[in-house]
C-alpha cells in the first residue's frame, strides 16, 4: 500500500451520480492492494428477521445515499480519507437459506479482512450479522466493550427455537464470552417488552440502558460523557440498528417503533465518542424498500461516516501522523 491513501472519485470531475456506487465514492479493495486500514464491507443477510424482510438490499442502499458524503468532516475537523486508507471491501455472500452456515461464513470472511490489519466498518444486514462479527474482533483483541443503538434489546434467547436471529446475538455473545460485561450498554432502547424479565435478564448479562426518553431529557453530551466513562479506554465495537432512530428518521426499517431519537442526536453521541478505542463497528437493518426519500439510507450512510473518521483519526494517531 502506498504511504498516500487513496481517496474517493474527484466530484469536481465526475458527478456524484455517475459511475458505480462504493462507499462514499471510495476505491474498491482490490484497487488498494487488498489490503486497508478500514474496509467499508456489506453483507447482504436478512434470513434472521422476525418482521419486515428487505434488509439484505440495505448495504448497497447505503452506497448510493453516501454518493453525496465530501471527504472534510467539520464536525470531527478531520478528512478521513486522507488519514487513512479507506476501501470498500464489497460484500459478504451468506447462505440465505441456512443461518448457520451464514453465521460462520460472515465470521471466516470477516477473520481473513481482520487478519489483513483491516477495521470493519460493516453494512448490514439484519442484526443476526453482529454476532460473528463480534467473535472474530475479540479473536484479535479479547472481549469487546459493547455500545448497541438499539430500540430493542436484542439479548432476547430463541425465535421458534432458532439461537441465531435478529433478536439474538448478544445474549450469544455474552454466553460465549466475548464480551466485557464490565462495559455493556444499550443506547435508544424503547417500546414494549414481553414482559418485565426481559429486562432482568438483560441486566443479569451485565447492560446498562440509557432509553431514547434518556437521550432526550439530558441531552446527547451528557449522554456521551455517561457512555465514555463507562467504555474507559477498552477496545470498543459499535452496533447501530437503525431503528433507534424514529421512524420520522427512519421508516426504513423492519421492526420500527414510535418515540425514537433524532438522527441529530445519534450523530452527536458518535461525535462524542470520538475518544473511544473503536476497533470496528456496524450498521445494520436498514431496509430500503420501506423507505422514502432516502431518508433511512441517507441518516445510515452519515452515521457510517462518522464512525469510519473516528476509526481513521485513531488509526492516524498511531501512525504517528
Amino acid at each position: 500500500m502506498s504511504t498516500q491513501p487513496r481517496g474517493p472519485v474527484d466530484s469536481s470531475r465526475i458527478p456524484r451520480y455517475a459511475g458505480p456506487a462504493t462507499f462514499a465514492r471510495l476505491p474498491r479493495l482490490d484497487e488498494v492492494g487488498g489490503k486497508a486500514d478500514v474496509a467499508v464491507v456489506g453483507v447482504p443477510f436478512d434470513s434472521g428477521v422476525s418482521y419486515r424482510p428487505g434488509a439484505r438490499f440495505g448495504g448497497n442502499a447505503i452506497r448510493e445515499a453516501s454518493r453525496l458524503l465530501r471527504p472534510y468532516n467539520p464536525a470531527q475537523d478531520a478528512s478521513p480519507f486522507a488519514l487513512a486508507q479507506v476501501a470498500d471491501a464489497g460484500d459478504i455472500a451468506a447462505n440465505p437459506f441456512n443461518i448457520n452456515e451464514a453465521v460462520e461464513t460472515i465470521e471466516a470472511a470477516a477473520d481473513e479482512l481482520i487478519g489483513n490489519g483491516s477495521r470493519l466498518m460493516t453494512l448490514g444486514g439484519d442484526h443476526t450479522i453482529a454476532l460473528p462479527l463480534l467473535r472474530s474482533v475479540a479473536k484479535k483483541h479479547g472481549p469487546v466493550a459493547l455500545l448497541h443503538f438499539d430500540a430493542h434489546l436484542d439479548t432476547w434467547d430463541t425465535y421458534f427455537g432458532a439461537e441465531y436471529t435478529h433478536g439474538t446475538p448478544f445474549r450469544r455473545a455474552v454466553e460465549e464470552g466475548i464480551l466485557d460485561t464490565e462495559a455493556l450498554s444499550h443506547v435508544g432502547t424503547r417500546g414494549p417488552l414481553y414482559g418485565k424479565q426481559d429486562l432482568d435478564d438483560d441486566a443479569k448479562m451485565g447492560f446498562g440502558i440509557v432509553t431514547s426518553a434518556d437521550v432526550y431529557r439530558r441531552g446527547a453530551d451528557e449522554v456521551a460523557d455517561q457512555l465514555r466513562q463507562r467504555i474507559g479506554d477498552r477496545p470498543l465495537y459499535i452496533s447501530i440498528d437503525i431503528d433507534v432512530l424514529d421512524p420520522a428518521h427512519a421508516p426504513g426499517t423492519g421492526t420500527p417503533e414510535a418515540g425514537g431519537m433524532t438522527s441529530r442526536e445519534l450523530l452527536e453521541i458518535i461525535r462524542g465518542l470520538s475518544s473511544c478505542n473503536l476497533v470496528s463497528a456496524d450498521v445494520v437493518e436498514v431496509a430500503p424498500a420501506y423507505d422514502h426519500a432516502e431518508i433511512t439510507s441517507v441518516a445510515a450512510s452519515h452515521t457510517a461516516y462518522e464512525l469510519t473518521t473516528i476509526m481513521s483519526r485513531q488509526i492516524a494517531q498511531a501512525k504517528g501522523k
